[in-house]
């Protein structure tokens, strides 16, 4: 077939390259001039499957209360006028129950630990690099009642078979020996030994050229203007490059989304939730961390990324807003400080946000929708470099008429009336 595939972020390439691969002819448009130059530019690094978890989940709420009170809190609302925001909360905190959680969280290891497995493939397949690292990541817990209440998450863990460590202050210095400086500051961890570390703008970068190896087109510097539909499918879609037409469609536009699909009835719950990033170059690696140390209480990621330190976090409401903030950053500063004081030079830091593609449940929107020839690939999160490759790999399959290979059918369209309703 001929598949058209709106957005060229790493759910975007990682698509087009699985399609191509399976013998479809594709192209993919974008607005901007390269692959991976918004949200997919410079999240946190992680690739991380055993912390796939929801935002929504029980205490959240109380806890959201106390975040937006810290000086350094992981959680920022900017109240807007904007009916869609307030509905995408209210589903989210309906979302906060322990029953919930544990059925999104269940919805959310498969596909990411599939995504993980399939990375891996391409990388003995292809030997794209990326600075990728697989050394474990680490979250970091500065206080006893957080490594206590690890409960829920490890009793997922044990049911997906996924591999954990509950480690001392000790154990945690044995992964990360430049947190000896300031062992006083945590208690504990937790340890996936399974998760890795990556860029994802060069990972999608290099994807993008075996793509085109692979006979895939890009059309870059191209606006998106609106979908065409007649009847039961989309017959075009209207570009600044005119009508492109394909066999079908694909939509891996993030954030942007749903405001694509609204004039096609197509009611599609993800919102923008704005993330920042500083990436640092190292000053000392022996005080730099291996690989990805999660703290806790600022929720906020410290990555390896080569001979550069990402640090990412912040969860931002203020929809398609972005503006970057200096508070925000004084948080990923802090934490990085706090924690690896010698690790990297700050006064050569690079700023970053991006809109991370949200639903108000965790699991991301992957499938068929009411439109015989269009197809969804968005809503992934924070965890969209996580999930990409198993998410483009399920797309070519359903697309090519294969069963996946992992059940999927939580995250389809059809699931909508269940999950958001």
């Amino acid at each position: 077939m001929k598949v058209l595939i709106l957005g060229s972020g790493v759910i975007g390439v990682t698509s087009a390259y699985y399609l191509a691969r399976a013998g479809h002819e594709v192209t993919v448009v974008d607005r901007q001039p390269e692959p991976a130059l918004e949200t997919s530019f410079a999240n946190a690094g992680e690739v991380s499957p055993g912390y796939s978890s929801p935002w929504a989940g029980p205490g959240v709420p109380v806890k959201a209360v106390k975040w937006l009170l810290m000086k350094h809190g992981p959680l920022v609302i900017r109240p807007k006028l904007d009916p869609v925001m307030w509905v995408w909360l209210l589903k989210m905190l309906r979302n906060c129950t322990s029953a919930r959680y544990a059925v999104n969280k269940s919805r959310m290891i498969p596909i990411a630990e599939y995504s993980r497995d399939a990375l891996r493939d391409l990388r003995r397949d292809i030997g794209i690099q990326y600075d990728e690292r697989s050394q474990g990541t680490l979250q970091l817990f500065r206080h006893q009642s957080q490594l206590d209440g690890t409960g829920e998450d490890i009793a997922v863990l044990k049911q997906y078979g996924v591999p954990f460590e509950v480690l001392s202050r000790e154990g945690c210095i044995a992964v990360e020996p430049a947190l000896s400086g300031v062992k006083e500051k945590f208690v504990g961890g937790l340890r996936l030994p399974q998760d890795e570390t990556g860029d994802c703008h060069m990972f999608t970068q290099s994807l993008a050229k075996h793509a085109q190896a692979l006979g895939v087109r890009f059309l870059f510097n191209t606006g998106i203007d609106r979908i065409v539909t007649e009847g039961a499918r989309v017959s075009g879609v209207v570009t600044s490059a005119g009508l492109l037409q394909a066999d079908a469609y694909v939509l891996a536009l993030g954030s942007w989304s749903p405001r694509l699909v609204a004039p096609l009835g197509i009611a599609l719950p993800v919102y923008p939730v704005k993330g920042y990033s500083i990436t640092v170059p190292i000053k000392d690696a022996s005080g730099a961390p291996e690989s990805t140390v999660m703290d806790e209480s600022y929720k906020v990621a410290i990555t390896r990324l080569g001979d550069r330190i990402r640090v990412g976090g912040t969860a931002e409401i203020s929809g398609y807003s972005s503006k970057l903030y200096d508070a925000r950053r004084a948080t990923l500063d802090h934490s990085l400080t706090d924690l690896f004081p010698r690790g990297g030079d700050l006064a050569k830091a690079k700023f970053w946000s991006g809109l991370r593609p949200m639903t108000p449940d965790g699991p991301p929107v992957i499938g068929p929708t009411q439109y015989a020839n269009l197809h969804l690939n968005t809503g992934h999160g924070t965890l969209g470099w996580t999930m990409s490759c198993g998410s483009g790999r399920v797309l070519a399959d359903m697309l090519s008429g294969k069963k996946p290979e992992i059940d999927v059918s939580a995250l389809t369209v059809e699931r909508y009336a269940h999950r958001f309703g």
